[in-house]
């Protein structure tokens, strides 16, 4: 998880691709999600980054992005948002979405 000021210095002024799901820890299909984003982690090691914002402790982070429902998925390259997705997806859904900005 990281912070307002991290998600700017490591997101936003950052380099290359970077996965940020918004979620929150009373949201069921954030955690449904969970177990997907570790092997996505895993699979993608060393070619994108995946971090995760607390929607209840960064509102401001989230109304900069337009979240309004999570989980939100949104792929970032060189600090700029390319592409999002809401709700929970399967693995091939995600895979797709961050293959096409590798």
């Amino acid at each position: 998880m990281i912070t307002a000021v991290q998600f700017e210095s490591n997101v936003e002024e950052g380099s290359g691709v970077t996965l940020v799901d918004f979620y929150a820890d009373w949201c069921g299909p954030c955690k449904m999600i969970a177990p997907v984003l570790e092997q996505l982690a895993e699979d993608f090691e060393g070619q994108l980054k995946i971090v995760k914002i607390n929607a209840d402790e960064e509102a401001d982070v989230l109304a900069k992005y337009a979240v309004r429902g999570l989980p939100t998925m949104m792929v970032f390259k060189d600090g700029q948002s390319v592409d999002v997705t809401v709700g929970a997806q399967p693995y091939p859904a995600i895979k797709a979405m961050l293959e096409k900005h590798l």
